[in-house]
């Protein structure tokens, strides 16, 4: 492929503020705040943008760490595209080549896994390289880039487009580090992400008196005297029952699978008072929205039992619920011709060594070449799609979950990865979750990455922003796959329909007379 003016403009661009990205990536790896609490993260992002000459609502769609920033050069195409910026609570790691928290923290607090902070540096970057070429070759037409917090509870696409934040895109581009065959430097062709549903049990014990009455009298409050066994034993019995119950839920095939997470509620020094809150939460990744419903009916089931069997009620809070995808071959083609023409990352001696210097503190010999061949080589996205197919059954028309998917049924959508560092490993052996966050952190090993994404997604962006014909294709292929666009006969609506899940007992960082720490907030307590 060869590259427009605007498009070589803009490659150079990313090249020409590698030092900024980098530092600016370092930045939001060391913030590493957590799900629905990005306070920093977010913060950043909005400054930066409006200094850059963005319009930008802050706190988009009811989510405080959400925004929505828009830029126009004249009338055009809007282009999307997004950043992550949400760290995942028990991986603190510092940008160092051993194990080791961030300064004046604990291992259990947030840290970015996937990570987080390259992906929304590295649409970040795209975004003011292609503005950039924009105003100097003066391209018509606008960018859109939306803040999408609390990605790893699938928390803030849902919720924007349900509110129409990616309606009136000409196309949309999102990114992800990646480095696990057969999806790395490359494309999603057919199989997208599917479905996911994210809700939390709340178990509330408000009237423990009324446990045992049968006199009318209350029973004395003597420590020795019977009790409602209370909320905690209602979250017991919904965790052990929906364990037990698992294989009934659905048939064993599909590739689905259901996590769960019990959110602290701090009740450590209640005595032996009955607990009267505990929120568990459960996360679904299933390829069909019926077999999320029907694992959802089994657990409201299980939910029910649970509180009348010990003195409680029981409330239902959606967390997500998050479509599955929708392919476009015109968008996925377009995008594997620009990572073609950009090349997959390329890291340098100074990458290399750091790289080596992870696998000693991990207890292995540094080898020569460090890291794994997918992370240089290109898969030619029909390539990927065949291999992804090996393992799934014929009927299965999505895998696993990512909430980008919500954004497929507004506007033409590419998923492309490219590799971010990952070590081989001798024969036999694995590395910790420390060395993975560590290399996502280390400026020499993460930067190539950042680099090498940036320049696909401006290079994407100016294709569609000056090609047409591209666009058309693009359009005519979605509103055929959706049977007549957004609102067609097989188009699939947001499924998005509560309130931003912001208030619950997700864990965040404070500063008080003990310095900046970890915590459990109380706030979203009992109702």
């Amino acid at each position: 492929m060869a590259l427009s003016m605007a498009q070589n403009f803009a490659t150079r661009w990313v090249a020409e503020h590698a030092s900024d990205l980098s530092g600016w990536t370092a930045k939001i790896f060391d913030f590493a705040e957590t799900a629905w609490r990005e306070y920093q993260s977010a913060d950043w992002y909005v400054e930066k943008l409006r200094a850059e000459g963005f319009s930008v609502e802050a706190g988009s769609g009811g989510m405080p760490t959400a925004f929505c920033a828009e830029w126009q050069n004249g009338d055009g195409p809007v282009i999307g595209m997004y950043a992550e910026y949400d760290a995942v609570p028990g991986n603190c790691q510092a940008a160092k080549p051993e194990r080791a928290p961030r300064t004046g923290l604990g291992f259990a607090a947030g840290g970015h896994t996937d990570p987080h902070s390259a992906l929304g540096m590295s649409g970040l970057g795209g975004l003011l390289a292609t503005k950039a070429a924009m105003e100097h070759h003066g391209i018509k037409g606008g960018l859109r880039f939306t803040g999408e917090p609390a990605e790893k509870v699938r928390g803030s696409k849902p919720i924007h487009a349900a509110r129409g934040y990616y309606d009136g895109l000409a196309a949309m581009l999102s990114f992800h580090p990646f480095y696990m065959l057969p999806m790395c430097n490359t494309v999603r062709w057919d199989t997208h992400c599917g479905a996911a549903y994210s809700m939390i049990y709340r178990f509330i014990c408000d009237e423990p008196e009324r446990w045992g009455m049968g006199d009318g009298a209350p029973i004395p409050q003597s420590h020795s005297d019977v009790r409602a066994p209370g909320a905690n034993d209602a979250l017991v019995a919904m965790y052990s029952n929906s364990r037990f119950l698992r294989d009934s839920m659905l048939p064993h095939q599909g590739g689905w699978s259901i996590s769960e997470a019990i959110l602290s509620t701090g009740q450590a020094t209640a005595d032996n008072l009955p607990a009267l809150m505990a929120d568990i939460q459960y996360m679904m990744r299933v390829p069909t929205v019926a077999m999320a419903e029907q694992v959802t009916a089994a657990l409201d089931r299980n939910a029910e039992a649970a509180a009348a069997m010990t003195g409680c009620r029981v409330e239902r809070h959606w967390v997500c619920k998050s479509r599955p995808g929708l392919a476009n071959h015109a968008m996925a083609s377009l995008v594997w011709e620009a990572i073609q023409a950009v090349g997959a990352p390329k890291w340098d001696d100074a990458g290399l060594d750091a790289a080596r210097a992870v696998q000693s503190a991990c207890g292995f010999e540094p080898m020569e070449a460090p890291l794994i061949e997918a992370c240089h080589q290109l898969i030619d996205p029909q390539e990927a799609e065949r291999i992804l197919r090996q393992d799934l059954a014929p009927k299965q028309k999505n895998s696993t979950s990512d909430d980008y998917t919500d954004i497929t049924w507004h506007t033409p959508t590419a998923r492309f990865y490219i590799a971010r560092p990952a070590l081989k490993a001798p024969a036999g052996a694995a590395y910790p979750s420390w060395a993975m966050n560590a290399l996502g952190g280390i400026s020499v090993t993460i930067d190539p990455m950042v680099q090498a994404a940036s320049k696909t997604l401006a290079v994407s962006a100016l294709r569609l922003l000056e090609d047409k014909s591209a666009r058309d294709t693009a359009w005519e292929e979605f509103e055929t796959r959706t049977g007549g666009g957004v609102g067609g006969e097989n188009w699939s609506p947001p499924l998005c329909d509560y309130e931003p899940p912001i208030h619950f007992h997700w864990p965040e960082y404070v500063t008080t007379a003990r310095g900046r720490d970890w915590c459990i907030p109380s706030a979203g307590g009992p109702v």
